[in-house]
């Protein structure tokens, strides 16, 4: 989906409404439509970018940033608030619906409703030595890109 079609780039451009926390020239934070708890926030970059290979560094690190500041201060805004979930989906496997980068923030209490499953087993330390090399591989791979 282009930025011409996207709901996250149409609230960042004031064409649909949004309940807005934070704006500056790179990101937005606003309140979630279906929160999972009272407090639920995103936030976007301002530029569209469809999954995490799209987005700069520069406004990942801004995301990151706000979305940190955010947390804070929900457990200072009196919301009900005993810890604090930040949740990026990048892609279609990962659960993302919306195809323009959006990091969760959102309020965490006991017997809220929010869960993730899934295979929590220890795993060899093999098979974990296996798996670092392979994401050193990625990170080398980026190294040598380019862009």
């Amino acid at each position: 989906m282009s930025g011409d079609r996207c709901v996250f780039c149409a609230i960042a451009r004031g064409r649909e409404e949004a309940s807005v926390v934070f704006e500056d020239d790179t990101v937005m934070a606003f309140m979630v439509l279906q929160p999972v708890t009272p407090g639920h926030l995103l936030v976007i970059p301002k530029s569209h970018a469809e999954g995490l290979a799209d987005l700069p560094d520069d406004a990942g690190l801004r995301v990151w940033a706000v979305a940190h500041r955010l947390g804070r201060a929900l457990r200072l805004s009196g919301l009900r608030c005993e810890g604090v979930n930040l949740f990026l989906a990048d892609g279609e496997a990962a659960f993302q619906e919306v195809f323009h980068v959006h990091l969760h923030v959102f309020p965490r209490f006991a017997g809220d409703s929010f869960r993730l499953q899934a295979d929590w087993r220890v795993h060899e330390r093999r098979r974990l030595d296996e798996t670092a090399a392979a994401v050193r591989a990625g990170m080398a791979a980026l190294d040598a890109d380019p862009r």
